[in-house]
């Protein structure tokens, strides 16, 4: 029989995967799909806005191409987490870099919009990763207590 504690603390859990998951896809589909406009005309003439060489736009998408893809897939802690850093780097790079050419105007914010995404996901992604930490914990002391 569940306790409305543990109820509660399920739910929670429950709104928190929730939470990550739909952070986390939103990410995944920007960070991906923009990958496949790489040679538009328009992410062309974005990199020579500001200032960027040409093989930057190459190496900028692998990078997206890999962090998406690290985002949305079950691999280790460790990756996971250089994962959110080098999408954390890329987000504030592109917010200093279209500061420093546009100045404070509106479409120099949007890696705001994303690196607000970034940061959800990863705090959900821990909180999830505590609670299973937790739990799994507390079932070992629970099962060695019954053993004596």
């Amino acid at each position: 029989m569940t306790t409305t504690s543990e109820k509660i603390t399920g739910d929670r859990s429950k709104n928190t995967r929730i939470i990550y998951w739909m952070a986390t896809g939103l990410l995944a589909l920007f960070t991906l799909s923009g990958s496949f406009f790489m040679n538009s005309q328009m992410a062309i003439d974005g990199i020579r806005h500001l200032g960027l060489p040409e093989w930057f736009r190459w190496e900028l998408n692998i990078g997206h191409i890999i962090g998406g893809l690290i985002l949305i897939l079950p691999v280790g802690k460790r990756i996971k987490e250089w994962g959110y850093v080098a999408l954390g780097i890329d987000y504030i790079s592109a917010l200093i870099a279209h500061l420093s050419i546009d100045g404070a105007v509106s479409s120099s914010f949007s890696p705001l919009i994303t690196m607000a995404l970034l940061v959800v996901s990863y705090i959900c992604y821990h909180k999830i990763k505590d609670r299973r930490y937790y739990v799994s914990k507390e079932n070992s002391i629970l099962q060695n207590e019954a053993s004596f």
